[in-house]
């Protein structure tokens, strides 16, 4: 299935694939909840979120379009889960902080899948008002342009413990 994903994927945009991956929290925390016998199959999927050169935003757009054109044409039925944080500030002096307001405004272009103010953030503003971990928004803007759909915020809530807004949300897939 990953190689047939990946073939079609690759007639509109670049990727690279790896044989082996060794999972991290944002694929093993949903999945122990997805599948806790962990006996469906996953095709991991990683957008650089982390450091230069990051993924341009209109890029991830491009990606979560290719997904859906790859998704459309095979015959199995796939689930697609984005995961990330929104606003904050990992291994920093300002672990902890989140800016709600940020995060919120982030949500609300989410679930309206408004691809022109999704697309309207600068890693610049990004950085400033969220954080280096606020450019995780790249997984939420492929995830908008793969449903096509409107999305539902089920829960969202600032959790200084975690240092992030935990926040879980649906989306409706549109043809």
């Amino acid at each position: 299935l990953s190689q047939q994903l990946i073939g079609e994927i690759m007639q509109t945009v670049d990727v690279a694939f790896a044989e082996e991956w060794k999972f991290d929290h944002g694929i093993m925390v949903p999945l122990s909840f997805l599948t806790p016998a962990y006996d469906l199959p996953v095709v991991p999927v990683n957008i650089n979120c982390q450091g230069p050169p990051l993924t341009p935003l209109h890029r991830a757009w491009a990606f979560g379009e290719a997904l859906r054109r790859a998704a459309d044409r095979v015959p199995q039925r796939l689930a697609v889960i984005g995961t990330g944080g929104i606003s904050h500030w990992p291994a920093t002096p300002d672990s902890g902080k989140i800016n709600e307001a940020w995060d919120r405004q982030l949500l609300d272009r989410w679930v309206h899948n408004d691809k022109g103010a999704l697309l309207s953030y600068s890693d610049a503003d990004t950085y400033r008002d969220a954080g280096q971990g606020g450019f995780e928004i790249r997984t939420f803007i492929s995830v908008a342009a793969a449903a096509r759909g409107r999305g539902h915020l089920q829960h969202y809530a600032p959790i200084p413990i975690f240092a992030v807004g935990c926040t879980i949300a649906t989306m409706d897939v549109a043809a």
